[in-house]
């Protein structure tokens, strides 16, 4: 039986979520993960079909890939088909036929990690290894880490303080009021869709009241990783443990989901977001590379919440601590 391309409906949203969440497993590789899908829906529940692509044999889905921005695909691969040739090679064919509906020709950053056959495949045609990447996990033995800071759990249409954190950790300035709507009106269209029920938004605030730190936690389901994406950190209220606390404090609103462990993949480059996953008792695995090609030196990624809030073509989200 032929493998098919297509680009899903929303009413196919659910099942999707569904896949992705069973192809998560402690062992496995921090492929794409229900919550990255979560975060994108930020843009609604039509646009996340949109950049959604399904590889799939009758009824059975072989691959998804989120394209995260026009210039970036991510992958999750059926852990049971990740040395699978035949697949690797209809999807690099896919990738590399702009008539394909994927990628434009040109600069293009793929994520495909743990797909061994992709890879290979990738590097046979003209791709090369990109910026290091370093997956980070942290089990759920330990007990869990009590703060004496104040811990709330944010609700979607309540997010101005949340987000004006995260404004500050990637760009440093305080947040325009138009962009703060903006992202708060992301959150009611991402209630639309069926990855925000796996979600917990989380901020932080200091013994004088004030939000210095946030992060969304991502559910695959129960006795499934879960994922930390994104976390920030003020930048007026960086080194003084906030990024630790609040780490902790999403390890542990992973465990009341009943996630089996917390993943996280920083950039390597990032020293202060590795430090801050370690310090909480994360343990670092060995680094993993994108895919690139076009320039020799590829644009670098911005945060995700970063083109969410301007409308722009959405990339990755980022952790800044």
């Amino acid at each position: 039986m032929d493998v098919v391309l297509r680009t899903p409906g929303v009413d196919e949203l659910g099942g999707i979520c569904s896949v992705l969440g069973k192809w998560q497993h402690d062992r496995g590789p921090l492929h794409l993960h229900p919550g990255d899908l979560g975060w994108y829906s930020l843009r609604g529940p039509a646009a996340t079909a949109a950049a959604t692509r399904v590889w799939s044999q009758g009824d059975t889905i072989l691959a998804i890939a989120l394209l995260d921005g026009p210039e970036l695909l991510r992958f999750a691969i059926d852990p049971t088909r990740r040395r699978d040739a035949s697949l690797a090679l209809r999807i690099v064919d896919d990738v590399n036929n702009p008539m394909a509906g994927i990628l434009s020709a040109g600069a293009a950053t793929i994520e495909a990690r743990g797909a061994v056959a992709l890879t290979e495949q990738l590097a046979q045609n003209d791709w090369s290894a990109d910026e290091p990447w370093t997956p980070l996990h942290h089990d759920m033995a330990a007990s869990p880490k009590a703060s004496v800071l104040r811990v709330e759990t944010v609700e979607p249409g309540h997010t101005a303080e949340w987000v004006a954190v995260h404004w500050s950790a990637f760009r440093g300035t305080p947040i325009p009021d138009e962009r703060s709507q903006r992202f708060v009106d992301g959150w009611r269209l991402a209630a639309e869709s069926p990855f925000l029920d796996l979600a917990r938004i989380l901020s932080l605030r200091c013994r004088d009241g004030h939000v210095v730190a946030a992060a969304a936690v991502w559910s695959a389901g129960e006795g499934r990783p879960g994922l930390i994406e994104p976390l920030a950190v003020h930048q007026e209220h960086r080194g003084r443990g906030y990024g630790t606390a609040m780490t902790n404090a999403a390890v542990d609103a992973l465990r009341q989901l009943g996630s089996s462990s917390a993943i996280v993949c920083a950039e390597t480059s990032n020293a202060g977001a590795v430090a801050t996953y370690l310090a909480a008792g994360f343990t670092a695995h060995p680094e993993v590379t994108d895919w690139h090609r076009g320039s020799a030196t590829p644009l670098p990624v911005l945060p995700g919440c970063v083109s969410a809030l301007q409308n722009e073509d959405p990339v990755r989200a980022g952790t800044s601590a």
